[in-house]
């Protein structure tokens, strides 16, 4: 019913930029908070940043200052604006969302979108 597709990762050197877009498709009622999750090998999933509807955020302290996370609820879409990479942010990068749809809300998952910050 609903589908959450991520874009923009890949492999950049320490200190660059990248920028991560989520949008999410289907029959979608309303969307309340969309986010980001990192899982780096052999570590749990970790939340990177939240946003609201209303566009609140909050950033887990290894991100801050770094990364801006924004939303366009017209499109259903998150991004993820990652600057001055180091390689410890290394991780695949999920999307989350909690979506109204027919059934009512529900969390969704994005597939997961590589980033390897690497010189």
């Amino acid at each position: 019913q609903v589908q959450l597709v991520e874009s923009g990762g890949g492999l950049v050197q320490p200190g660059g930029s990248l920028r991560l877009s989520c949008a999410a498709s289907g029959i979608i009622l309303s969307i309340a908070d969309m986010g980001w999750y990192r899982q780096a090998p052999g570590k749990q999933r970790e939340l990177v940043a939240r946003i609201t509807k209303d566009a609140s955020t909050n950033y887990a302290e290894s991100v801050k200052g770094r990364f801006t996370i924004s939303r366009d609820n017209a499109k259903n879409t998150v991004y993820l604006q990652m600057n001055s990479l180091k390689p410890e942010d290394t991780a695949v990068y999920y999307c989350n969302a909690d979506v109204r749809s027919i059934g009512g809300w529900r969390d969704y998952w994005g597939q997961g979108t590589q980033v390897t910050v690497s010189s």
